[in-house]
């Protein structure tokens, strides 16, 4: 079997974008206002509670993914230079721990055999070792003096999220919200269907 080619690869990632469909956006007073009704879930039932919540990210995800862009570009607007700064420290963090993690996991005899000998790659080892280490004391020391602006970034990412599960626990759902995932179950992958596919999460009926 040949191996599968850069134009295969992106010719796959096409169709699997062109399968996606956003899902409608629900009106202001069916997502919030005088139709919306409200109620706190059962917390002694999980599957009913989890059942409802997916059902209203299916339904009303191109609502939670506007409202999540509002809300983030609000966030940055009101602080625009800590978002920012807690970004590239952030950044900066992951790139470190992704780098740290990526070089364990390398075979050092293919490494020595692709390099031409164990010298070389024990001086390459040292070489990488002193930059993840000095990657590590700045990443630690712009965390320490920008922790101000890391906990903003993280909040600015969780409160849309956390507006949405709100929301989403909250909303009673009615017949047209029934009636819309079951014909929508037929239909093409949402982008919200995808995402619930790939973490395992799947409601326990359509109608229920």
């Amino acid at each position: 079997m040949s191996a599968p080619t850069a134009a295969s690869v992106s010719d796959a990632a096409a169709a699997l974008s062109g399968n996606l469909q956003l899902a409608p956006l629900r009106t202001l007073d069916d997502f919030v206002l005088g139709s919306a009704r409200f109620q706190l879930p059962n917390l002694k039932d999980f599957d009913k509670w989890g059942n409802r919540v997916v059902k209203n990210l299916l339904y009303y995800q191109t609502n939670y993914i506007l409202l999540f862009l509002v809300i983030y570009a609000l966030m940055i607007v009101c602080n625009p230079t800590k978002i920012i700064s807690g970004l590239i420290v952030q950044a900066l963090i992951i790139a470190v721990i992704w780098q740290f993690f990526s070089s364990k996991s390398k075979p050092s005899f293919i490494a020595s055999r692709l390099t031409g000998g164990n010298a070389i790659v024990a001086e390459q080892n040292a070489q990488q070792k002193w930059y993840i280490l000095a990657g590590a004391l700045l990443g630690g020391y712009l965390f320490l003096h920008l922790i101000s602006a890391v906990l903003l970034t993280a909040f600015t990412l969780l409160l849309p999220i956390s507006v949405t599960f709100i929301h989403a626990s909250l909303r009673l759902r009615n017949m047209k919200n029934k009636l819309a995932n079951t014909i929508e179950s037929f239909g093409p992958s949402t982008p919200m269907g995808a995402l619930l596919d790939a973490l395992n999460v799947r409601a326990e009926g359509v109608i229920n």
